[in-house]
C-alpha cells in the first residue's frame, strides 16, 4: 500500500489488469459464460505464477524463485 498521493501500488494494478484484459479477456473472446472466463482467469493465473519465464530472475518462474530465496533463508539460519 503507498503512501497518501503516491501512485506506484496503482500503477502496478493498472499494468496488470491491462495485461489480463489484452492477452485473455478481449484475445480469447467472446465469452459464452460467466465460468468461462473464471476458468480463463485461472489458467492466466497459474501461467503467470508458474510457468512463465522471468529472463532478470534466471529464467525461471516466479513461484520457483520464491521457493528458492525462502530455501536460501533456511540455509542461512542453520549456518548461523
Amino acid at each position: 500500500m503507498g503512501s497518501v498521493g503516491d501512485s506506484y501500488d496503482n500503477a502496478l494494478a493498472e499494468t496488470i489488469n491491462g495485461l489480463y484484459k489484452a492477452e485473455v479477456i478481449h484475445r480469447r473472446g467472446p465469452w459464452r459464460s460467466f465460468e468461462a472466463v473464471e476458468y480463463a482467469t485461472l489458467e492466466c493465473v497459474d501461467w503467470f505464477n508458474n510457468r512463465r519465464l522471468l529472463e532478470p530472475i534466471g529464467n525461471i518462474p516466479p513461484a520457483e524463485a520464491e521457493t528458492n530465496f525462502y530455501a536460501a533463508l533456511e540455509t542461512e539460519d542453520m549456518a548461523a
